[in-house]
């Protein structure tokens, strides 16, 4: 049991590198992650939400009553920033529908649940961090399909009540059931090793997800080329880089310490792309391409808040250097 829990802490360390890798080899190994797909795929994501649950208490929830004014600025930019920086890259870069469906889903999606991880490692307000990513899935299903509507709704017509209810079931149930199981079973041994094991076993399940897209689009990606690839990064790249900046801003801008200022910068530029990524599947299933960017940003949003945790946590090791 000893060397899984080792195993998980190792998995969720490296879990951009192995998301890669899984990538990597689906693409030149389409059938590998055939399975994943449909109702299949909206189970996994539950399971991810699942793993969340179990790791949450009463006490993360009440920091939404406790900080008021900290989740209320928090929630205001993750689904003011992002999907209105998604709308502009959208019109600025003149996106085709089904990759313009794509960036538009993952910015009106709720923050990632890998951003708690990001603030412990950056030294941000964890506490602040779990808050609002909270806060933001709470808000999902009604914001999310709303969101949509304004912003794709001339691209394709949006079913906002059905998304609603996907929303509700794919990522609210299963945190509550989780919640629920974490509250009556947290203090026996047997749940709390149960526990170390879920960051390993979410890494794994969302690595699965993005196997599943890969094997989707990977007919599209061989015939449009390299060039389909590139250009959809560089679009995640833009939105995923305004989020952590504008995220930065508006803490800046709420008078926020340093610790909430990087939370929130994470909290905001780190979007639920694995929920994107079965919604995109579910209800935009006649455009199959705009499961693209979703996928790349359940990739690229673990590697640069990796990247960004660690220039937090360096530039405060420099500082305790020249103390020194």
């Amino acid at each position: 049991m000893k060397a899984l829990t080792r195993l998980s802490s190792g998995l969720a360390s490296h879990a951009s590198v192995f998301i890669i890798a899984v990538a990597v080899i689906t693409f030149f190994v389409p059938g590998l992650f055939k399975w994943v797909h449909g109702n299949t795929q909206t189970v996994i994501l539950g399971l991810i939400m699942l793993t969340m649950g179990l790791t949450l208490t009463t006490k993360d929830f009440m920091i939404v009553l406790k900080r008021p004014f900290d989740i209320f600025v928090g929630a205001v930019a993750q689904f003011v920033i992002m999907p209105g920086v998604a709308w502009l890259l959208v019109h600025v870069w003149h996106l085709e529908p089904a990759l313009a469906l794509g960036i538009l889903l993952v910015g009106c999606c709720p923050g990632g649940v890998s951003s708690n991880i990001m603030s412990y490692l950056c030294h941000g307000d964890v506490a602040f961090s779990v808050g609002m990513t909270c806060a933001s899935t709470v808000l999902a299903p009604v914001m999310t399909p709303l969101l949509m509507q304004f912003t794709a709704g001339a691209i394709i017509e949006i079913d906002t009540v059905g998304m609603f209810l996907n929303i509700l079931i794919v990522t609210i149930l299963p945190i509550s059931i989780g919640c629920v199981l974490n509250y009556y079973y947290s203090k026996r041994d047997s749940f709390k090793t149960m526990q170390a094991l879920m960051p390993g076993a979410s890494v794994i399940l969302l690595a699965c997800i993005v196997g599943g897209v890969i094997s989707t689009v990977h007919d599209p990606l061989v015939e449009r080329g390299f060039m389909l690839f590139i250009w959809t990064f560089a679009v995640v790249f833009c939105h995923n880089t305004l989020g952590y900046l504008l995220g930065w801003l508006s803490g800046r801008i709420a008078g926020f310490n340093t610790a909430k200022k990087r939370t929130i910068s994470i909290e905001v530029g780190m979007q639920n792309a694995g929920l994107a990524t079965v919604l995109a599947g579910t209800f935009f299933a006649a455009q199959p391409l705009s499961v693209l960017p979703c996928a790349i940003s359940c990739a690229w949003h673990s590697i640069s808040g990796t990247i960004l945790a660690g220039l937090f946590r360096s530039r405060d090791e420099n500082v305790l250097d020249e103390i020194s």
